[in-house]
């Protein structure tokens, strides 16, 4: 028992992909919706993040002294990744302004319904 709560940080990321998962599905306001995958991404990054990270691990500069490293990889994928997400967001925030735009509302039951009637 004492190993699964010493892993509180995968909890931790566990708990906010189930959290931005259910805002995706439980709400129909299309910003809650980017907020909500927003919240799913973050965990994902957090999860990353500590999987790359090794106990007494150093930077993987070769020395005396020196015998575990910590692998850099991940980190860096992550730093590409908060790029892309912010970008993804961006686009879908622009698209959520078009919409409400044509629409008048956010709303995805009410864009169900406007597209529904004749």
């Amino acid at each position: 028992m004492s190993d699964a709560l010493g892993l509180y940080n995968y909890w931790i990321a566990i708990f906010l992909m189930m959290v931005g998962f259910y805002n995706v599905i439980a709400s129909g306001n299309l910003v809650k919706k980017l907020i909500g995958l927003s919240i799913f991404q973050t965990s994902v990054f957090l999860l990353y993040i500590t999987m790359g990270k090794v106990k007494d691990g150093t930077a993987p500069i070769l020395g005396d002294g020196y015998d575990t490293f910590s692998n850099p990889l991940p980190h860096v994928l992550i730093l590409t990744a908060i790029v892309v997400g912010i970008a993804t967001t961006a686009v879908g925030l622009a698209l959520v302004i078009r919409i409400q735009e044509h629409f008048g509302t956010i709303e995805e039951d009410e864009l169900i319904a406007q597209e529904d009637s004749p």
